[in-house]
């Protein structure tokens, strides 16, 4: 859901859409920086096509897809690879003495996204 307080359902102008990649769904302005799950095949600095366009904002006007919006594609370039924090699980068997501790990283792409076509 898009908070109702953002600059761009204000009338402001500015183009956004809605993409999907790695089954998740990520909201994206032009320029700005989207870390997404890790995009494999990618170096930094290579450009990154997202053709799943679920929907597009443009001059006060609002495309939805069903379920994609045809024509739409969102390009950027890969800037950089980076972990996330460290995210730590604990086992714990009551009256075993048993305890295990585990962490964990994710992997995330930083996108910087260039262009946005409807």
């Amino acid at each position: 859901m898009l908070p109702t307080s953002s600059k761009c359902l204000q009338g402001g102008g500015v183009v956004y859409a809605v993409v999907e990649t790695s089954g998740r769904q990520y909201r994206v302005v032009e320029g700005e920086v989207v870390y997404t799950e890790l995009q494999r095949g990618y170096n930094p600095g290579d450009e990154i096509v997202f053709d799943k366009v679920l929907l597009v904002r443009k001059d006060g006007e609002v495309l939805v897809g069903k379920p994609y919006v045809e024509g739409a594609k969102v390009s950027g370039v890969v800037v950089e690879h980076v972990r996330g924090p460290k995210l730590i699980t604990i086992k714990f068997r009551p009256r075993k003495n048993s305890r295990k501790k585990i962490g964990h990283r994710q992997w995330y792409t930083a996108v910087k996204i260039e262009k946005i076509e409807a």
